[in-house]
């Protein structure tokens, strides 16, 4: 009718007086948005030199040398360090923090275990910058610690409110270029398969209540375990 035309029109008629109303919709999530973060403190360990690694120039890309054996470290100093080198995508913070990291998981054995909760705040604060390349940096890093040790698994579940709130945000978020090819997909940097992954990974070395745990945070989890 004639007054709804109106009013769809944002016109309104009170006292006499006419109005003209605007009408704002909803704002957009910014779930997704990045947080940039500040230079990590890794970074300021390498600019000051103090940390015992170098840049590796081989034929087929850069890697790190280090300048001790990582078996002599001390991983209460040096692993949450080198955890929050995550947040950097810079050359060469990223790839001396990404790959230092892999290093001493690889070769970490027992020591890996006593420094857990030392790891969670720096794996928190890769993850909320909601940056595709850290967040997929830092779950592989979450795949590959959960595997590096015994107990380590079990050793996370406390800690899964803290690290699965981002993992329930872009669980499904998944690439669809149609018929086009998703290279990053093809590299394994599709966030939500990496994400699925990892907390299959979780279930089976997390112990018994690993999945209880998981399905609290993520409710529409299916167990890899039970199905």
């Amino acid at each position: 009718n004639h007054t709804s035309a109106r009013l769809a029109r944002g016109e309104l008629s009170m006292c006499g007086v006419q109005a003209r109303v605007c009408v704002v919709g909803p704002r957009a999530s910014r779930v997704f948005h990045e947080c940039p973060a500040k230079p990590s403190t890794f970074r300021k360990y390498y600019e000051r030199g103090e940390l015992p690694i170098a840049v590796k120039h081989e034929n087929r890309g850069n890697s790190i040398a280090w300048k001790v054996d990582v078996e002599t470290l001390d991983y209460h100093h040096y692993l949450p360090l080198f955890f929050d080198g995550l947040t950097e995508t810079a050359f060469p913070y990223e790839l001396f923090a990404r790959q230092g990291i892999h290093d001493m998981l690889d070769r970490g054995g027992p020591k890996i275990l006593p420094v857990i909760p030392q790891l969670i705040m720096p794996i928190r604060n890769a993850l909320n910058t909601r940056n595709h390349q850290v967040m997929c940096t830092t779950v592989k890093v979450l795949q590959h610690l959960v595997m590096s040790a015994d107990k380590v698994g079990e050793a996370l579940v406390p800690y899964f409110r803290q690290i699965l709130t981002v993992f329930n945000l872009f669980k499904n978020k998944r690439k669809n270029l149609g018929d086009g090819i998703d290279y990053d997909q093809l590299e394994k940097e599709d966030i939500g398969k990496l994400i699925n992954e990892t907390l299959q990974i979780f279930e089976r070395y997390g112990g018994p209540d690993a999945y209880i745990n998981i399905k609290y945070m993520i409710p529409t989890y299916q167990s890899c375990l039970m199905n």
